[in-house]
């Protein structure tokens, strides 16, 4: 069985490292695989022998790429590719298809149905769908009843739904109409022996060199679905109360307005915006908290590798994911959205008295990488077997 997957690129965030994930771990299996990509960023990725990558590139999208380069076009670059993988998935045949994450889903349902190709099709929705509607307030209703008409219109085209979380899927299904067995939560692969060898090596950084002033930490691009000011100003109440600094690993159209916010708070000798890091396990597993503050998830990595470094965590009980994971805030604490006053406070109340590492390790094992290769692997064969094709 030949396995597509499909994804923007193979650099990015959470749903660029599970795509680069399921592709390696079907190929151990020994599947053939297609990592079949909009954007050629492939140089320097660590990829099986058996996944081959497939850039699409076809006629005037060469046109969106160059103008994208120049300026963010990235939604019509990603629509451009339409023909393009229609003539792959002509030309290739591929057994199955993998949409791998939720922002390109449109583009590989359509390039599917108008290619009038047989192979299945399966979508990962990889993020809360409405997560980011209310910040259009002018116009939220209408992008509510946009959305809901997209989704309900194009994802049941699609053979199968693959949802990252229980939340996720019940919004799916909420917009989509869907029955259950059309869609199925398989939580994100996330855990292999990689991390406890990363999280092993040294960070040579100051901040880490006296143990009596705990170091906060957070990971992840400098976006509004982050909401770092919120962290900033909740860590600004906890600088209040006792020394503590707090790094930002992560890179983003955000990073002035952070840095101006820091500033104002006068925090710039307890925060540092340090920029995208290669290894961010070593710094989870020296850190004494991890801080999630995001409005919204699907089901953020992050925290399972915090969890999976023996870090404690603090999370906003945002749709969907943090719930799920720390299990109704036995592993670590929920604390509203938008709350900075209750995040300094459950920040202050881990400092003072860490959950257990044990059991933070024990939890992370519940997003074993072989457990989700396995799972996403019973959904395709079902897939290619209900279609007629032999699944082997």
């Amino acid at each position: 069985m030949r396995i597509a997957l499909f994804i923007y690129s193979l650099r990015g965030g959470g749903a660029t490292q599970r795509t680069l994930t399921l592709a390696n771990g079907f190929a151990e299996r020994g599947y053939a695989v297609d990592l079949v990509v909009i954007a050629d960023e492939s140089a320097g990725i660590a990829l099986h022998s058996g996944v081959r990558v497939v850039v699409l590139k076809q006629g005037w999208h060469h046109l969106f790429e160059k103008l994208n380069r120049r300026i963010n076009l990235r939604g019509l670059f990603t629509a451009s590719a339409i023909p393009a993988l229609m003539c792959y998935l002509r030309d290739e045949c591929p057994d199955v298809l993998l949409s791998c994450a939720s922002h390109i889903n449109l583009v590989a349902t359509l390039a599917r149905r108008f290619s009038k190709t047989n192979m299945p099709l399966v979508l990962r929705a990889s993020n809360y769908p409405s997560g980011n509607i209310r910040w259009w307030p002018p116009f939220e209703q209408a992008i509510r009843r946009l959305l809901r008409w997209t989704l309900g219109v194009v994802y049941p085209w699609a053979d199968h739904i693959i949802a990252v979380s229980q939340g996720v899927a019940r919004e799916v299904q909420r917009l989509t109409g869907l029955p259950d067995d059309r869609v199925t939560t398989i939580y994100n692969p996330v855990v292999g022996p990689y991390i406890a060898r990363l999280a092993a090596e040294p960070v040579n950084h100051a901040w880490l060199a006296d143990a009596h002033v705990p170091l906060i930490l957070a990971v992840g691009r400098l976006t509004i679905q982050k909401d770092y000011p919120t962290l900033i100003r909740a860590f600004a109440r906890v600088r209040a109360v006792r020394t503590a600094h707090l790094v930002i690993l992560g890179e983003g159209r955000q990073r002035h307005k952070l840095e101006k916010l820091v500033h104002e708070l006068r925090l710039d000798d307890d925060v540092a915006l340090l920029g995208h890091i290669d290894n961010p396990f070593a710094w989870m597993s020296k850190a004494a908290v991890l801080v999630l503050s995001s409005t919204w998830e699907g089901l953020p990595g992050v925290l399972i590798e915090a969890l999976a470094c023996g870090c404690p965590v603090v999370s906003t009980d945002c749709p969907s994911g943090p719930r799920e994971i720390l299990e109704e805030g036995a592993i670590g604490p929920l604390v509203p959205v938008h709350d900075d006053k209750a995040l300094a406070a459950a920040i202050l109340t881990l400092l003072a008295a860490p959950r257990d590492r044990a059991k933070l390790l024990r939890r992370a094992e519940d997003f074993r990488i072989d457990a989700g290769v396995d799972a996403y692997l019973r959904v395709l064969t079902a897939q290619v077997a209900a279609r007629g094709a032999s699944p082997g």
